[in-house]
């Protein structure tokens, strides 16, 4: 139904009419990229953004490189180190309300 449907134009046409066109837009499986909404605090989203926020504050917050290249080369030489010396399984707090199925 939507593949020949132009998205059109914010309230006024198309899949971006209403919330309702959105919606089934996104939930029709024929699609070829499926959107599936995660909770904010599923886990594993927690822990990406933990990981970036230790690559932020201790590596890339004072750092100056010349290249993309020396860029990545510091990158995983900070991940090995990291491995190495400051690894630890990250501690799982979330005591909210339980998903309603």
């Amino acid at each position: 139904m939507w593949r020949k449907t132009a998205l059109g134009e914010k309230g006024k046409s198309g899949i971006l009419l209403n919330m309702g066109s959105r919606a089934e837009f996104l939930q029709d499986t024929g699609q070829r990229i499926r959107f599936v909404y995660t909770p904010k605090h599923c886990s594993w989203l927690n822990q990406v953004e933990i990981w970036f926020g230790i690559l932020s504050r201790r590596f890339l917050k004072r750092g100056s490189f010349a290249s993309t290249e020396i860029l990545n080369q510091r990158i995983l030489a900070f991940i090995e180190f990291f491995n190495e010396t400051l690894a630890k399984p990250f501690l799982w707090t979330y005591i909210g309300k339980p998903l309603l199925v």
